[in-house]
């Protein structure tokens, strides 16, 4: 076939650009192009010999272009669309011209995009599988701004950079490209050319599905259409997600929750059945999932993610995901997801360097890079990456209908200065140390989710007394709904260490919180962290005999599901398992074939069931008015005890705790009312492994004012145990 100069439609430095795959504007000299009335078409495709168009049935040779491989133009008769017809030796391919289709973002998408305030960023960019101008395909787009050209590869162009450039969107730096025949399961990247001419790797920022690690692509997953059948939950979560309801909340590691005999993990699809039916069975409201999105280090635990996105390969695809949702709320139970906008790895295929700068990251180490974890740190002040995140809050909720984001490390966000020395950090533009930018970016994630997504929560893991957590950003809060009390936490557990004998010196360790318990809407957690890296499990955290260790356990969790606060436990708390817990394997369900571990599961499932029940354990958990102490002082006996309110119809409780191993019988204690109040739980029953002593189910209080209290009665504290009285009704 004859050759076509090239001068005829092209200089020759933007055809040899073509070639190298170095030339940013592709559609103003590839597809096709009026030439009076003449339509021609050129086209690149390295591993060809000749190529066709065909048009309405009626083939047009395309000829090579002198001195350029793989490049092919000519005239193609007609206006109809046309397939282009390779062929290399005796192989014939037939394939949709990309560069034939027009662009998909639209002049909305191009405004928001640039102005860094696209709601739902990920709607116009990632891989979207649609029908464009009547062909199915994938529509690709990447925020790239400081990129010379990118490139979508994958096997559909066998990973060469050269083929499939795309379009640069005016001043947005977003590129885009419709790709024909590409659909869902295809592996793709982003190949980019930094200004230094360097080449970078990249998997999608917005990509809804990954490869399996230690595979780095991004996957083109099809995520509408989904067909979801959760409207009842989705109206009435609302209330259940309310400061005045009951919310106990299992923590779960799903690669560890359970394994199969094969040693592989749970599925998304097996965990919709197995988990939810535990859950259930345990009573707990809510299952908090560690970080689901995209990670490639499975001992990060999910807390280094790649990809925000997309859903983990590792227990099945997206829609999978999706079915365990629907199935928790199928049962009633609520999602949340751990969500991490504090950091990122550096893993060369994910966000760092993305298109050869400091893009989502800081340049500045001592803003940009996290000390403990080795990581890097979003810039939260970039316009386009605030709205990154924000929007990536909001797509779990839309989505993935998922009910709540617990917030990993805001402390680690909010301040400057977080684990850093003098000279590390820079301060804000006022000399000081928090982080203006990160404080507004958790400020506009909560004020989008609430106000778009009726019904959520959002909860922060919040370590320090940054005031106003959880309180409304229009009043200068965070706008969180649930702050973790992580003080409540590190106080209890230090003091549940201790020897008894030892703990009357350290007694306000169990009081202090309450001098706090109401300034932000609290959760009570004992978390993942809480059992791992040398800290033991909880039941190893307990001193004294096997018998005295189980006691402590019980008397604890009756403690914490009585103390003002939304409940948090982590898998394997529940029944009091001896090993830490380990990402490698699975929590040691064997031990529950021991009576002892056995009531440890039975006293968390029977709180839960008292929790839900008892208005007055939950409907002021962040009121003071729902809450009185009536011993806090009895230090010499270890002895604590309260009453917890609701609303003027609900019974009230009172709940007595003994820390020491000593029976404290005819302990004369101080009721708010008169008359018969039933032992609703007692942690020292025989059924949970304890030693049956109590007061036969139930106490009679009698008049004579006692603690400050209107009415009296003599009780049997057990050894190490919690009991809740509940008023009778007259």
């Amino acid at each position: 076939m004859a050759q076509t100069d090239q001068k005829s439609f092209a200089d020759a430095t933007v055809l040899a650009q073509i070639c190298a795959g170095r030339f940013d504007d592709p559609f103003a000299i590839l597809g096709p192009h009026k030439k009076g009335r003449i339509r021609t078409v050129t086209c690149y495709d390295p591993g060809a010999d000749t190529m066709s168009a065909l048009s309405a049935g009626k083939l047009s040779p395309l000829a090579p272009v002198a001195g350029y491989r793989g490049l092919f133009h000519g005239a193609v008769s007609g206006t109809k669309p046309y397939v282009l017809i390779g062929q290399k030796g005796k192989t014939e391919w037939q394939v949709e011209d990309a560069y034939r289709f027009g662009p998909v973002l639209g002049e909305l998408d191009e405004y928001l995009l640039g102005e860094g305030n696209h709601n739902r960023l990920w709607t116009a960019l990632g891989a979207h599988v649609m029908t464009h101008e009547g062909v199915r395909g994938t529509h690709f787009a990447v925020w790239a701004p400081n990129a010379k050209r990118v490139s979508v590869v994958g096997d559909f162009n066998a990973w060469d950079g050269r083929r499939h450039v795309m379009r640069k969107r005016g001043g947005t730096g977003v590129w885009e490209i419709f790709m024909p025949g590409v659909g869902e399961g295809a592996a793709y990247k982003y190949e980019i050319l930094d200004a230094q001419d360097g080449l970078h790797l990249k998997a999608d920022p917005v990509g809804f599905g990954s490869q399996h690690p230690p595979e780095t692509a991004s996957v083109v997953r099809d995520i509408s259409g989904y067909g979801w059948s959760d409207g009842a939950w989705m109206e009435s979560r609302a209330e259940a997600q309310k400061r005045d309801q009951a919310i106990s909340i299992y923590e779960v590691h799903l690669g560890s929750w359970r394994r199969k005999d094969d040693g592989r993990p749970i599925s998304y699809k097996e965990a919709a059945v197995e988990l939810i039916d535990y859950v259930t069975y345990m009573g707990f409201t809510h299952i908090e999932l560690m970080p689901i999105s995209e990670y490639p280090f499975d001992g990060s635990w999910g807390y280094q993610p790649v990809g925000l996105f997309a859903p983990t390969i590792r227990f099945g695809p997206p829609h999978e995901f999706r079915d365990l949702v629907e199935a928790a709320h199928e049962a009633g139970l609520g999602i949340l997801l751990d969500w991490v906008p504090g950091h990122f790895p550096t893993d060369v295929h994910g966000l760092a360097q993305f298109d050869g700068t400091p893009l989502y990251e800081h340049a500045d180490p001592r803003e940009g890079f996290h000390q403990d974890w080795n990581t890097l740190i979003y810039n939260y002040g970039r316009h386009e990456v605030e709205n990154f995140l924000t929007s990536n809050a909001l797509y779990w909720f839309e989505e993935y209908h998922i009910d709540g984001l617990r917030v990993d490390a805001v402390a680690s966000m909010i301040y400057r200065d977080y684990s850093r020395k003098e000279g590390e950090w820079i301060p804000n533009i006022h000399g000081g140390r928090e982080n203006l930018e990160a404080i507004h970016m958790l400020q506009s994630m909560n004020t989008l989710s609430y106000g778009e997504v009726p019904g959520i929560m959002t909860v922060a893991e919040e370590s320090t007394a940054y005031p106003g957590v959880s309180a409304p950003v229009d009043g200068g809060g965070l706008g969180f709904g649930y702050k973790w009390n992580m003080g409540w936490m590190n106080d209890t557990l230090s003091y549940m260490a201790l020897d008894p004998v030892h703990r009357k010196h350290h007694h306000h360790q169990m009081t202090f919180g309450l001098h706090y318990a109401f300034s932000e809407n609290f959760i009570l957690p004992i978390s993942h962290d809480e059992v791992v890296h040398g800290k033991g499990s909880m039941i190893h955290k307990m001193p004294g005999s096997e018998w005295e260790k189980f006691a402590n356990l019980r008397a604890y969790y009756g403690f914490m599901w009585a103390h003002p606060g939304k409940k948090l436990l982590f898998m394997g708390q529940e029944f009091g398992q001896w090993q830490e817990w380990s990402h490698d394997g699975e929590i040691d369900w064997a031990c529950l074939v021991y009576h002892m571990h056995q009531g440890v599961q039975d006293v968390v499932r029977d709180l839960n069931a008292l929790y839900r029940a008892t208005p007055a354990l939950y409907a002021k958990d962040c009121d003071p008015d729902g809450f009185q102490w009536i011993e806090a002082n009895d230090a010499a006996h270890s002895i604590y005890a309260w009453i917890r309110r609701g609303g003027a119809d609900d019974a009230e409780v009172v709940v007595v705790c003994n820390f020491t191993p000593l029976e404290r019988s005819a302990y004369k204690l101080g009721f708010p009312q008169e008359g018969v109040w039933r032992e609703a739980i007692n942690t020292d029953a025989e059924c949970y492994g304890g030693g049956g002593r109590g007061n036969l189910g139930r106490i009679t209080a009698t008049k004579g004012e006692w603690h400050g209290q209107p009415a009296t009665a003599e009780i049997t504290v057990p050894p190490l145990s919690t009991m809740v009285f509940i008023k009778d009704k007259a």
